[in-house]
């Protein structure tokens, strides 16, 4: 945060979001409305907010702009902008930038995202390409790793232009702020995206949401159904009936399964070699991994990294 809050010194501070997706989209809209808000709230003397598109950004005469963020929705992934090398070398210019949902992808796969903290939108995990390998992808909403920031997209871009807001003019601005949005709680930087069992189950299954939560959280190490259990804090029966009536498998086969998944989509997406990849995700035995991954997906990892190369 230390990179934002030296921002309050500057006046005004300047800041550009270049919209690369559509005006109505949710991502685009949760960032823009919280900060043109504070903008009213300031005045121009203290806060200036500028909307580009990308192409204008990177033919528009040098601007002394502080923060600068890229934005689209993870589903206008495929939009990348022409002219983005260019874009991205402006941008970096900036003494804080980043990007916001598909806008990260971007900065990922142009390796301006290197060894950073990235919080990549859910949905884009699967269409990661090895050229962004370097990024530490994380499912976080949001992450301020130094000077760069990144954000998930959708509705945690308010949550995101919240937290920027508080951390460079303080929980004072950020008040009526949130009054005028209607919002009670501004969530942190380390809550998960994937909400999917809770939005399905909603708060009727907290347990459930929590030991899958474990699950996607120790895919390297995975952890028995008893220390699931244990940690949850259920036993072991009350948490298989759990799995078996709402998602109709047992916990250890679901968790395989997950693993699995994992497994497929970095043989698919990654240069990791198959023994790298069966650790990756829990299998310290190769015959196991093979047998396990043929018996769900009907081929072997070695067919399957094949069917990668092939295309």
């Amino acid at each position: 945060m230390a990179a934002l809050a030296a921002l309050a010194h500057e006046a005004p501070l300047r800041i550009v979001l270049l919209n690369a997706g559509e005006p109505d989209s949710l991502s685009w809209s949760g960032l823009y409305q919280p900060l043109r808000l504070a903008a009213k709230l300031l005045g121009p003397q203290r806060l200036h907010v500028d909307v580009l598109s990308p192409d204008k950004f990177a033919e528009a005469a040098l601007q002394h702009w502080q923060l600068v963020l890229l934005v689209a929705d993870d589903s206008e992934a495929a939009r990348k902008p022409a002219n983005l090398r260019r874009l991205i070398g402006r941008l970096r210019a900036a003494p804080v930038w980043g990007g916001v949902g598909a806008g990260v992808l971007w900065l990922a796969e142009a390796g301006a995202l290197n060894g950073v903290r990235a919080a990549l939108p859910w949905a884009l995990y699967a269409g990661v390409p090895a050229a962004a390998d370097q990024a530490i992808m994380t499912p976080h909403l949001y992450d301020i790793d130094g000077t760069i920031l990144t954000c998930c997209g959708g509705a945690a871009s308010i949550d995101f232009a919240l937290t920027v807001i508080e951390a460079i003019f303080g929980a004072a601005v950020q008040a009526p702020i949130k009054e005028v949005l209607c919002i009670d709680r501004v969530r942190g930087s380390q809550e998960r995206q994937r909400v999917a069992l809770q939005a399905r189950f909603g708060a009727l299954q907290p347990k459930l949401s929590e030991a899958v939560t474990l699950m996607e959280a120790n895919i390297e190490e995975p952890l028995s159904t008893d220390d699931i259990a244990s940690l949850v804090g259920l036993s072991r029966r009350q948490l298989e009936r759990l799995f078996k009536q709402y998602l109709g498998s047992l916990p250890s086969r679901y968790y395989l399964e997950m693993r699995l998944q994992r497994a497929r989509q970095l043989l698919l997406d990654t240069n990791y070699s198959i023994v790298q990849v069966g650790l990756m995700c829990g299998f310290s035995s190769g015959s196991h991994f093979s047998t396990a991954f043929g018996a769900l997906f009907g081929n072997t990892p070695r067919e399957e990294r094949q069917r990668k190369l092939s295309n």
